[in-house]
């Protein structure tokens, strides 16, 4: 198949090209960098030509609430028209687990127009859900240090290894659209506390882990589900605690 993977160069993207080219697909690997700017809708249209399938892992420079509203709801409405005006027949995106359960997060209201922009087209798609990475656990931590004690929320969070996210991507596709969600998950669901101690473990950092009703997940109050997958979910393979 000839799949446009629209940013390619990220974290998960350049995975996923690499999944998709070892499997013997034609991909075309787009990014701002390419010339496909999903802000402006330049570039899209050739870089979408003849393909079957889009795989939309873009993200935003700022996450500001403004300023990340504005990004996918400009980038998903011009993927959009792009993807019909190309005749892809299946439009993948990631997003995150719990996406609409917490509108007072700015990030996640974006994702959510994002999600309902790309299920509201004539593109058949696929949305794959996925917990916080392995990857950005120490930046989740960093925001909850304050001197000698890090403060957290009482609740659950599944870190899940960036790997195993491009992988499930990858399966999306190739596979059939399923015009709805695909959730996935880590392995483990721990509490933020047991983040925090094994980050501050792997830093060698001695502060005090404090689990504080009032602290908030990036300015957002959680409770224990609110980033953690339920039923029916996919479940990568590698477990936090062998993260390095």
């Amino acid at each position: 198949m000839k799949i446009s993977v629209i940013g390619a160069t990220g974290l998960i993207g350049s995975k996923v090209v690499d999944l998709l080219q070892r499997d013997g697909h034609h991909v075309v690997a787009a990014s701002r960098a390419s010339g496909a700017d999903v802000l402006t809708g330049e570039g899209l249209t050739d870089a979408l030509a003849g393909a079957d399938v889009l795989v939309d892992v873009t993200n935003s420079p700022s996450f500001d609430d403004d300023a990340v509203m504005d990004f996918f709801t400009r980038s998903s409405a011009n993927l959009v028209s792009a993807a019909e005006e190309s005749g892809v027949r299946h439009y993948v995106a990631l997003s995150i687990v719990g996406a609409d359960g917490l509108p007072e997060s700015g990030y996640m209201r974006a994702k959510v127009v994002q999600e309902k922009t790309i299920a509201g087209s004539d593109v058949p798609h696929s949305i794959v859900r996925a917990t916080q990475f392995h990857e950005f656990a120490d930046a989740i931590v960093g925001t909850l240090e304050a001197d000698d004690e890090v403060r957290v929320p009482d609740a659950r969070i599944q870190p899940i290894a960036a790997d195993d996210v491009a992988a499930e991507v990858f399966r999306a596709a190739v596979g059939s659209p399923v015009d709805g969600v695909i959730n996935i998950g880590g392995p483990d669901k721990i509490s933020f506390a047991d983040l925090a101690r094994a980050v501050l473990a792997r830093r060698g950092a001695d502060k005090t882990v404090v689990i504080d009703p009032q602290a908030t997940y990036f300015g957002t109050p959680l409770d224990q589900n609110s980033l953690v997958t339920g039923d029916g979910a996919v479940l990568g393979a590698v477990r936090f605690a062998d993260h390095h």
